[in-house]
Parts: structure tokens; C-alpha cells; sequence
């Protein structure tokens, strides 16, 4: 695990060169969108070795994602040990199997967020737990899509206000994609309340109020004690905005919407032809 590592600038941690200004110690990557493209719920046959190639430089690999925790270490099987996890838009972060922070929200604004989505016809709830997607018993196909395509670990309950831990994310899906007035609507009518961003057409999630990735990001680099110059950040999407502002190194997808491309340095087709550039030396800020 990267921790253990106790000599990174011995093999070569500082892969910019060619004049570049900053010692890259820290990657923290989106997933959807991002990582994965065009729906895609598997890594690609070259990402796996790439990470492990900057892990054996001391380079420091999270996964930044909206995703679970069992989820993300499933979907990094082959380096799951070797990188960290920014998981449920930085509600839970992991080092080395330690959770080293978890955000709460207040019960009655999670009670009334599922209440808001339940009132929207075709909207679905999901209650995020450490462990577990909680979901209503009531829709098999929604089960089965989170069970069975995005790999989570699902509980199906009766009533999912019933509380079994303490709340930090709750999310809707809407299976035929949100609408502009959907957003527009969940924003104002919790703005102040919570954090709301979207994770993809299909999804809404609502948080603790000021807890983002880039919140999360703060705290591991406070816990490894990396200044945000040596951070480099890849996203496409509005919840990605506070990593890459914070990022010393920006990196947008090409498919990025467009208030969010605007914040990289640099754009990228795929993360790993960037991962690629990294490890040549090729790319410098």
C-alpha cells in the first residue's frame, strides 16, 4: 500500500520533468464520464497497469467518485490495495482500509430530501450507506440495475427513512434522465440546506452542506501532508468543479460540459493517454 512506501523519490516520483515546475505526488480521478466513458462499468484492459506503474513511482492514485466504497474496490480489483478512495462525492474517504472521514447530514433534511424525491412521478430514492445502497422494495428493475450493472451492494427495505446509520448522501434517479426543471427545482428548493449536483444525466445527489470531492481532497492532503501544487485532477461533471479548481494540474475531458472543460489546463480524450503522457514525462506544468 502507498503509505508503506518509504522512498518515493527513489523511483523517480517526479515524472514531469522537461522544466516542470511542480513534483507530481497525488492523481485523483472521476469516474463516470471520466475513467469510464460512453456507460462503461469496467476499467479498460491498459488502466489497471498504468495505476500500478505510478504507484510503483510513489505516485498517489484515489478514485474520486460518486460511487460506493465496495463498489470502487471491486471496480479496482487488480490495484484495489494500492489507491485510495473518494467515494459517495466525498461523503467517505479511505486510506489503506482506514476511513479517515465520513460527513453526516441531519436526519429530518434527509427525511424531507427523500420526501421531495418520492413526490416526483418515475423519480427513485436511494439512501447511501457505508456498506450498502438502501433502496425501496418495490421496483425489481431498479434493483436489478444497481445491483447487477453498476455492481453495488443493495439492501432493499421496507421504508428507507427508517434509520439503520447515520445519513450522508441521498441521491434520485430518474431512468429517463432529469430534466432541466427537475434540477432547477430540487436545487432551490434545498439550496442552502444541502449540497446538490448531478452525477450524470440520470442521477441527482444531495449532501451535507459544503461537502464536495474537493472538500475530501482537502482532508487527505491535510492527512499526507501533499500542498494542492503537487495535486493533479481529472473530471468532466459539476461535481467535479472544487477538485479541479483546487488542483495544481486540472485535466477536463473532451466531453467535459462546457463550464467544467473550461477549468483544465489541459484536455484529454482518455485518462489513459494522459496516464501515458504522465509516465513519459510529457506533461508539465
Amino acid at each position: 500500500m502507498y503509505r508503506k512506501k518509504q522512498k518515493p523519490e527513489d523511483k523517480a516520483a517526479v515524472v514531469l520533468q522537461n522544466g516542470a515546475k511542480h513534483k507530481l505526488k497525488i492523481i485523483a480521478c472521476d469516474l463516470d464520464g471520466t475513467l469510464l466513458l460512453n456507460g462503461s462499468q469496467e476499467l479498460t484492459d491498459a488502466a489497471p497497469g498504468l495505476i500500478h506503474r505510478l504507484t510503483e513511482r510513489g505516485i498517489i492514485f484515489f478514485a474520486a467518485s460518486g460511487r460506493q466504497y465496495a463498489n470502487l474496490q471491486r471496480l479496482f480489483s487488480p490495484v484495489r490495495q494500492e489507491i485510495g478512495y473518494i467515494c459517495e462525492n466525498g461523503c467517505l474517504t479511505f486510506i489503506d482500509g482506514e476511513m479517515i472521514s465520513r460527513e453526516e447530514m441531519e436526519d429530518s433534511l434527509a427525511i424531507e430530501i427523500i420526501d421531495a424525491i418520492e413526490a416526483v412521478p418515475g423519480a427513485e430514492v436511494l439512501v447511501s450507506g457505508v456498506n450498502t445502497s438502501i433502496i425501496p422494495d418495490r421496483d425489481l428493475s431498479y434493483y436489478e440495475l444497481l445491483r447487477f450493472t453498476v455492481k453495488n451492494n443493495v439492501t432493499r427495505v421496507r421504508d428507507v427513512r427508517e434509520k439503520r446509520e447515520p445519513f450522508f448522501k441521498i441521491s434520485a434517479y430518474v431512468k429517463t434522465g432529469l430534466t432541466e426543471e427537475q434540477i432547477r427545482n430540487w436545487k432551490s428548493e434545498f439550496e442552502g440546506k444541502c449540497t446538490v449536483v448531478t452525477g450524470g444525466s440520470e442521477w441527482l445527489d444531495f449532501m451535507p452542506p459544503g461537502v464536495h470531492k474537493g472538500l475530501a481532497l482537502e482532508k487527505v492532503l491535510a492527512r499526507l501532508g501533499i500542498p494542492a501544487e503537487n495535486l493533479l485532477c481529472f473530471g468532466d461533471n459539476e461535481n467535479d468543479r472544487e477538485m479541479l479548481e483546487m488542483a495544481g494540474c486540472p485535466i477536463t475531458m473532451d466531453t467535459a460540459v462546457e463550464s467544467v472543460k473550461e477549468l483544465g489546463k489541459y484536455h484529454t480524450d482518455t485518462v489513459e493517454h494522459a496516464l501515458e503522457k504522465i509516465l513519459d514525462g510529457e506533461l508539465t506544468w
